[in-house]
C-alpha cells in the first residue's frame, strides 16, 4: 500500500511538471530594433541606441505588441507641431474656399444673376453721386450770387463784410468737399467693377465644372452594299 502511494505521488509530480512546461511563459515585454550600424539589438526595456528610430515591442511569444516611433528632440517636436499646424491651416483654407464656392454658385446660378447684382450695386453708387452733383450745382449758384455781392468791393475787397467773406469761404470749402466725395464714389465704382470682374472669372470656372461633359458621338458606320438581282445572260 505504501509503495502504491509513493508511485502515485511520483506520477502526480511528473504530471505537474509536464503541465508547467506546456503553459506559455509569462513575463515583461521584449524590445528590438536595428541601430544606426545595422545591428539588431534586443532588450527587456526601450533601447537607448534606437531612440532616433522605430522600435518594436514584442510579447513573450514573439508577437509584435506595438511599434514605438522615434523619440524626437524638443526642436524636432516643435518643427513637427509647426508642420501639423500648417497642414491643418491649409485644410481649413481649402474647406473654407469650397464653402465660399458653394455660396457663390447658390447666389449666382448664371451670369444674368451676377450681371443684375453688379448693375444694382452701381445704381446705388450712381444715385449717391447724383445727389452730390445736385448739391454741387446749388453751391455753384450760391457762389454766383456771392460773387455778384463782391463786385461792390472790387476796388478794395477788404471792405467786404465779414459775413460775406465767411460765406464765400464756406461755399468754397463745401464745393471742394463735394468734389472729393464724387471722386471717391467714382473710385468706388471702379472697385465694384474690379470685384465683379474677378468674381465673374472665377464663377465661369465653377459653372464650367458643373456642366456635364459633351457626349461622344458614335462613329458613323458605312452601310453595306446591297447586291441587286443577277444579270440575265442572253
Amino acid at each position: 500500500m505504501k509503495k502504491f502511494w509513493c508511485t502515485g505521488a511520483a506520477s502526480l509530480a511528473g504530471f505537474g511538471l509536464v503541465i508547467a512546461h506546456a503553459q506559455p511563459a509569462t513575463g515583461g515585454s521584449i524590445y528590438t530594433c536595428i541601430d544606426a550600424q545595422g545591428r539588431r539589438i534586443t532588450s527587456d526595456r526601450p533601447i537607448a541606441e534606437c531612440l532616433d528610430r522605430e522600435q518594436r515591442e514584442l510579447g513573450p511569444t514573439g508577437v509584435t505588441r506595438r511599434k514605438i516611433g522615434p523619440s524626437l528632440t524638443e526642436q524636432e517636436r516643435a518643427a513637427l507641431e509647426a508642420q501639423r499646424r500648417k497642414e491643418a491651416e491649409e485644410q481649413s483654407r481649402i474647406l473654407e474656399e469650397r464653402r465660399r464656392d458653394r455660396a457663390l454658385l447658390a447666389r449666382y446660378p448664371n451670369q444674368a444673376a451676377h450681371d443684375a447684382e453688379r448693375a444694382q450695386a452701381l445704381t446705388q453708387v450712381n444715385e449717391v453721386i447724383a445727389i452730390a452733383q445736385r448739391r454741387l450745382r446749388e453751391l455753384q449758384q450760391e457762389r454766383k450770387a456771392l460773387d455778384r455781392e463782391m463786385e461792390f468791393y472790387q476796388k478794395d475787397p477788404s471792405k467786404a463784410p465779414a459775413k460775406l467773406r465767411r460765406q464765400i469761404a464756406e461755399n468754397q470749402d463745401e464745393m471742394a468737399a463735394q468734389l472729393r466725395f464724387i471722386a471717391d464714389r467714382e473710385e468706388e465704382k471702379r472697385r465694384i467693377h474690379q470685384r465683379f470682374d474677378a468674381e465673374l472669372a472665377h464663377l465661369r470656372q465653377l459653372w464650367d465644372s458643373q456642366r456635364p461633359p459633351p457626349a461622344v458621338a458614335a462613329p458613323a458606320q458605312t452601310p453595306l452594299p446591297v447586291n441587286g438581282p443577277p444579270a440575265t445572260l442572253r
